[in-house]
C-alpha cells in the first residue's frame, strides 16, 4: 500500500515541532501576562452542540463522525434511499470533530458554572478541523491560540486584547494591521439598507468581499432574496471612502450609534497605550460566525499575502445555546498554521531554534562510548541538552551527522581523553578546537 495522508493535513518535521512550538511558547507567554489559565476539551463534540452555531457556510465545513457500529442499522432507510444526505445525516452521526475552540468553550462553561469564577478567563491551544477546500494557509487540520473572558460585558477586554494581539506580533517579530469594527456598526448599515432582518445573510456576504469584490457581494445579496436596491445601497456605504462621513451617517441609525459608542470606549482604554503595530477601525469588516454581536477582529500581515492570521470578537449570550442566558464573552484566536507559514516566508524564526540539543558525544571505540554515556549523564543531570554517537565509527561519519543535526558542538572521545579526563570539545559553527575537562564542558556547551 502506498502511503499517503488525507487531503488538507500535513506530518510536522522535528524543526517543525520545534518552530511551532516556539510560536505557542509567545502566545502563552502573553495570555498568562493577561491572567489566562488553560484548558482542554474533547477532539469530539456532540454533534448538537456544534450544528448552528457558524451560520450556514461554518455548518457544511463541519466534520461528522460515524456512529460506532453498525451505522446503517439505525440510519433513516427511506432518506438514504431517496439520495437525503441532510435529512440521513443525524440518523448516521451523532458526533463531529470541533469547528473552532469557542463553541466547546461555552459548553465548557455551562457544564463547569459552579467550578468557576467569573469573569473566567482562560486559554485553550489545541487542534480543530474544517472540511474546507486546501489552499495556501488554509488545511481541514490546524492548530487554535484561542483566548477568551466570559462572564462580563465590559468593554475593557475589547481593549486587553488589542493589546495582546500587539504584543504577541511584536514578540514573534511580525508586523501586522490589527482591523477592529462592532456588529452594531454593521447593524447600522443593514437599517440605513433597510434590510435589518436579514443582517446575517448580509454580514455573511459582506465577509466574502475581499474575495469576490463588490459584484460577487451583490450577486450573493440577490441570490439571498435582498433586493437590488438595498444591496447596492449596502455597496454603496461601505465603500465610503470618508471615514468621518460613514460615522455620521450610521450613526443617524440606532444600532449603528450604540457600536460607535463601544468603540470610543474602548478608545478611552487605549488613549495612552502606544502600539508597535497598527490598529484601523474598519467599518466595512463583517466576520461571517453569526454568534458574534459586539466588537470583531481581523489581523493581517503587512509582510506577505496571507489573509487572517488572528481573529476573533464578542458574542453577548452564546451560552444561552446550551440552557445558561446572560452570559456574555469576547475571545481572539490565533491561527498558527498561518503565522507559521509568513514566519518560515520572512524567514523570522530565531537561529537558535535549528536544533534542540548543546552537544553531542562522538566516541573513537567501546571503551569511549562506555565513558562518553556516563559523561553524557553527568551533563544532562546539569541541565544541558547531549546526544551519544551509537557506536564508533569514522570520524567523518560522525562529524557528518552532527552537520546534518546542525549540532553546535561535538566532544570527542578517544583512548588519550578516557585516560587523561581531557576532551577535545569542537564549536561546529566557528571551527574552534580545544581540551577542556569534564568540569569546563558544563559552562563550554
Amino acid at each position: 500500500m502506498k502511503p499517503t495522508l488525507p487531503k488538507g493535513t500535513r506530518d510536522f518535521s522535528s524543526q517543525q515541532v520545534i518552530k511551532r512550538e516556539y510560536i505557542f511558547s509567545i502566545i502563552k507567554r502573553v495570555f498568562k501576562q493577561y491572567g489566562y489559565a488553560p484548558i482542554e476539551t474533547p477532539a469530539m463534540e456532540a454533534l448538537q452542540t456544534l450544528m448552528g452555531k457558524y451560520g450556514e457556510e461554518g455548518d457544511k465545513l463541519l466534520f461528522k463522525v460515524l456512529n460506532n457500529g453498525d451505522f446503517l442499522k439505525k440510519a433513516d432507510q427511506q432518506a438514504i434511499q431517496d439520495g437525503n444526505s441532510d435529512k440521513a445525516a443525524p440518523s448516521l452521526s451523532k458526533r463531529g470533530l470541533r469547528y473552532d475552540l469557542t463553541v466547546p468553550f461555552a459548553r465548557y462553561v455551562v457544564m463547569h458554572q459552579n467550578d468557576l469564577q467569573f469573569p473566567f478567563k482562560r486559554y485553550q491551544i489545541q487542534p480543530v478541523w474544517r472540511a474546507d477546500r486546501p489552499q495556501k494557509g488554509r488545511y481541514q487540520e490546524f492548530y487554535q491560540c484561542d483566548a477568551d473572558v466570559i462572564g462580563s460585558g465590559a468593554l475593557i477586554y475589547e481593549a486587553e486584547f488589542l493589546q495582546i494581539f500587539d504584543q504577541v506580533f511584536e514578540q514573534l517579530n511580525l508586523s501586522v494591521n490589527v482591523r477592529y469594527n462592532h456588529r452594531q456598526i454593521l447593524l447600522g448599515v443593514a437599517e440605513y439598507a433597510g434590510i435589518a432582518d436579514q443582517f446575517v445573510d448580509m454580514t455573511v456576504c459582506l465577509d466574502k468581499r475581499d474575495k469576490i469584490g463588490d459584484q460577487g457581494v451583490l450577486q450573493e445579496l440577490s441570490y439571498r432574496g435582498i433586493s437590488d436596491a438595498a444591496a447596492q445601497k449596502v455597496i454603496d456605504v461601505v465603500s465610503m471612502e470618508d471615514a468621518a462621513a460613514f460615522a455620521e451617517l450610521i450613526k443617524t441609525t440606532e444600532a449603528g450609534s450604540k457600536g460607535y459608542e463601544e468603540i470610543e470606549r474602548i478608545h478611552q482604554f487605549l488613549n495612552e497605550y502606544q502600539p508597535t503595530n497598527t490598529f484601523t477601525l474598519d467599518p466595512t469588516l463583517a466576520r461571517g460566525l453569526s454568534y458574534y454581536t459586539g466588537c470583531i477582529f481581523e489581523v493581517e500581515s503587512l509582510e506577505t499575502q496571507m489573509g487572517s492570521i488572528a481573529a476573533g470578537g464578542r458574542y453577548a449570550d452564546l451560552t444561552s445555546l446550551f440552557g445558561m442566558p446572560n452570559m456574555s464573552g469576547v475571545g481572539i484566536s490565533f491561527g498558527a498554521e498561518r503565522i507559521f507559514d509568513v514566519m518560515e516566508t520572512l524567514e523570522r524564526f530565531p537561529e537558535s531554534l535549528s536544533t534542540t540539543l548543546d552537544a553531542i558525544i562522538l566516541p573513537m571505540d567501546d571503551t569511549a562510548l562506555v565513558h562518553g554515556f556516563s559523561l553524557a549523564s553527568a551533563l544532562r543531570k546539569a541541565g544541558k541538552h547531549v546526544d551519544v554517537y551509537p557506536k564508533p565509527a569514522k570520524m567523518q561519519k560522525q562529524m557528518k551527522y552532527a552537520n546534518a543535526r546542525q549540532i553546535p558542538h561535538v566532544i570527542i572521545i578517544g583512548t588519550e581523553e578516557v585516560a587523561s579526563g581531557m576532551y577535545t570539545l569542537k564549536n561546529m559553527l566557528t571551527g574552534e578546537q580545544q581540551k577542556t575537562s569534564a568540569a569546563d564542558l558544563h559552562s563550554s556547551i
